[in-house]
């Protein structure tokens, strides 16, 4: 694989640190890390060098993305080669893991896609895995910050399915397959981590 594959996104550069340290806490000590919608690859590459205990699975629909994925991780002994997935499919190519994380994708997917990342991580997680997610959410009876609710605006835009989710709503979806309330954890840029453990 040669570096041409490589993808980029700036974002990941900005926040790649913040949540390493807000998921480390929470990560078993060995296991494996199924990751959904992987995007270019950086972020498996940063948490995967920094925990090489864990076994580190990405994911990601189409060839491009996997092929930049694969790029990044090469020579990463704990780091898998990328699979495709459709987390709207009930066709997983997993069948078990420790940890699902799912990191910007959401908002901006059809809901469809939120329903089957959840009924996906239940079937895959054992009782206390943790399923954790990132990115920009809206709170019931809070306005939105400037700067997501002109994201916000923007993805409606492009995809009226699309759109920053309200976090009572996705922590009604976990609870309906089969995860407790989540812990929220205030990230930078307005961002939250949300993580959901599934019950037993």
């Amino acid at each position: 694989m040669t570096d041409d594959a490589r993808r980029s996104a700036p974002a990941a550069a900005r926040n790649r640190d913040p949540i390493l340290q807000a998921l480390k806490p929470h990560l078993p000590p060995s296991g494996l890390v199924l990751e959904v919608a992987s995007g270019t690859g950086e972020h498996i590459l940063h948490l995967a060098q920094a925990l090489p205990g864990l076994r580190w699975q990405p994911t990601e629909p189409q060839p491009e993305g996997r092929a930049s994925i694969d790029a990044w991780a090469a020579g990463l002994p704990n780091v898998l080669p990328a699979l495709p997935l459709d987390a709207a499919g009930d066709d997983w190519p997993v069948l078990r893991a420790d940890v699902v994380l799912c990191i910007n994708m959401i908002h901006i997917a059809p809901w469809a896609a939120a329903e089957g990342l959840f009924a996906g991580a239940a079937r895959l997680l054992g009782p206390g895995g943790l399923l954790a997610l990132y990115g920009p959410y809206h709170r019931k009876g809070q306005k939105l910050e400037p700067g997501n609710a002109a994201f916000d605006a923007e993805l409606r835009q492009r995809d009226p399915a699309w759109g920053l989710r309200e976090v009572g709503e996705v922590a009604a979806l976990a609870g309906r397959c089969g995860f407790g309330a989540p812990e929220v954890v205030e990230m930078p840029a307005n961002n939250l981590m949300l993580l959901f453990r599934r019950e037993g």
